[in-house]
């Protein structure tokens, strides 16, 4: 198991990129998904595709592990991967197994030419459609669910290969996010309810414009591009050389009708990066919002004479704590934002502690308190989430270690009950810390906590953005799935 999985967050589903009209497209690329790690740390891939006579001849290069690692080959970049075009692509298995096989981008030629694609979600009716096409003699080289959309594109009786992805798209059902590059286009799309974020940037190379498609704006940030626009909910659009001479990105619906949007909430509370902007607005201000929240909802009484230190669960839990401390004081519980947990950025994705099961020595690898700051007080733990509780429980522990005189732990989401099906990695129903107890208080005892709040889903939906035909999906706090599932869709075996 790897140390993501085993500190026991909510894992991330995958990171897109694609670069249209770039002298060093593969580069931009490479520079997209540094940003976008934090969204997928299993595997990277970039396919870059340059002119070759009167087509285009693509061109490869993925493996296993972080992007420094997969690209660390000297001239990979610049010579392998030539182009003026590029798709690629974080990983974070959600549906299909790890292994060489499974990373993206995957690239086939077909009737109407090289296609490579990168997806971010999770299709909620793989099982149905693989059976389908399997029954039709369609033969899977990977266990993803990413690779269906290839088979379908293939098979569509359409002329037009924009219809033929069109066709796909809509047959498709369930969370996607996705860029694909043919022989003369770039092509991205978000799924009709829009779970999974994706945005538009361009950059100026020389007198053209270069597109960038991406899946957080930090992307953008990091190649100095502009933000144009986020990719709306049920939109397909297509950058091409028009679009470069014209500046008009072609639009054109998956359905005919566009239904309200469910963006996942989970990209606000915890996967996104605090410096992005997704669903069209800043993650920062949102983290802010909840942790105010969570302070109006669940404030903790200072005594008379003293102080309640409020510190972070580093990184993802840093900017709901500085919302959290500035109300709490307001509230006239003299409160103050410490750094009272040390985050070490230097053990390994897969590292292995000494005697492997003991979880404690685990959490001490990755944290260590500021003993000065938490002794002899009343402190304040601000998290994003709690799943299994394990490593919950190890880090309240550490933290006593330092002779707090209370902790106290508030979380800025509601008890998580259910599986995600659209392309975040929880446990099952049955490892989920929130279905084990009656109550909070049982929960915040297993925990090793004085007290335990979490955010209510009244007060999360009214922490995040709101607007005419603007959703959220929360069925992880209240089972409410918005899009039909495959019984154990997301659960392909390296058999089938």
């Amino acid at each position: 198991m790897n140390n993501l999985r085993d500190l026991d967050k909510p894992n991330c589903n995958c990171g897109i990129v694609g670069i249209y009209n770039h002298p060093q497209a593969s580069v931009m690329a490479y520079y997209a998904l540094h940003a976008l790690q934090h969204r997928g740390q299993e595997a990277a891939g970039i396919v870059a595709a340059k002119a070759n006579g009167n087509g285009k001849k693509f061109t490869s290069h993925k493996g296993e592990g972080l992007v420094l690692d997969v690209f660390s080959a000297p001239d990979v970049l610049t010579e392998k991967l030539e182009g003026m075009m590029a798709i690629a692509h974080n990983r974070y298995s959600t549906t299909g197994s790890g292994g060489i096989a499974n990373v993206q981008p995957f690239v086939t030629k077909y009737r109407s030419g090289t296609i490579a694609l990168a997806h971010n979600g999770n299709l909620t009716n793989t099982r149905t459609l693989r059976h389908q096409l399997q029954e039709e003699g369609a033969i899977f080289q990977t266990t993803t669910d990413s690779e269906l959309f290839l088979h379908l594109i293939a098979r569509s009786k359409h002329e037009s290969q924009l219809d033929q992805i069109r066709e796909a798209l809509r047959i498709a059902r369930g969370a996607y996010s996705l860029v694909i590059m043919t022989n003369d286009a770039l092509v991205a799309a978000r799924d009709p309810f829009g779970f999974r974020p994706l945005c538009i940037g361009r950059k100026k190379v020389g007198e053209e414009w270069s597109y960038v498609v991406v899946s957080e704006t930090c992307a953008l940030d990091i190649i100095s591009a502009e933000y144009v626009r986020d990719i709306e909910h049920n939109e397909l659009v297509v950058i091409d050389d028009e679009t470069v001479k014209t500046g008009n990105i072609k639009s054109y619906r998956i359905d005919d009708e566009t239904p309200c949007s469910k963006h996942c909430i989970f990209e606000y509370i915890y996967f996104s990066r605090p410096d992005s902007r997704i669903f069209g607005h800043n993650v920062d201000k949102v983290r802010r919002k909840l942790g105010k929240n969570l302070a109006e909802e669940s404030p903790v009484i200072a005594d008379e004479d003293e102080k309640v230190v409020v510190i972070a669960v580093p990184d993802s839990g840093n900017t709901a704590t500085l919302g959290y401390a500035a109300v709490n004081n307001e509230l006239g519980n003299k409160s103050s934002y410490e750094i009272g947990l040390i985050r070490s950025h230097y053990v390994g994705r897969t590292f292995i502690a000494p005697g492997q099961n003991n979880r404690e020595f685990k959490v001490k690898t990755k944290f260590n308190t500021v003993k000065g700051v938490l002794e002899d007080k009343k402190v304040v733990v601000i998290d994003d989430s709690i799943v299994r509780g394990t490593t919950s429980r190890s880090l309240i522990n550490l933290i006593r270690e330092a002779k707090p005189k209370e902790v106290h732990m508030r979380i800025t989401s509601p008890p998580i009950k259910h599986p995600c099906q659209y392309g975040m990695d929880f446990p099952s129903n049955e490892e989920l810390i929130a279905n084990h107890h009656d109550a909070i208080d049982g929960i915040a005892s297993s925990l090793n906590a004085d007290t335990l709040h979490y955010l209510s889903v009244e007060k999360l939906l009214q922490s995040v953005p709101q607007g005419e035909g603007i959703g959220y999906c929360n069925a992880c706090f209240t089972g409410q799935y918005p899009v039909q599932i495959d019984l154990n869709a997301h659960k392909l075996s390296t058999e089938e």
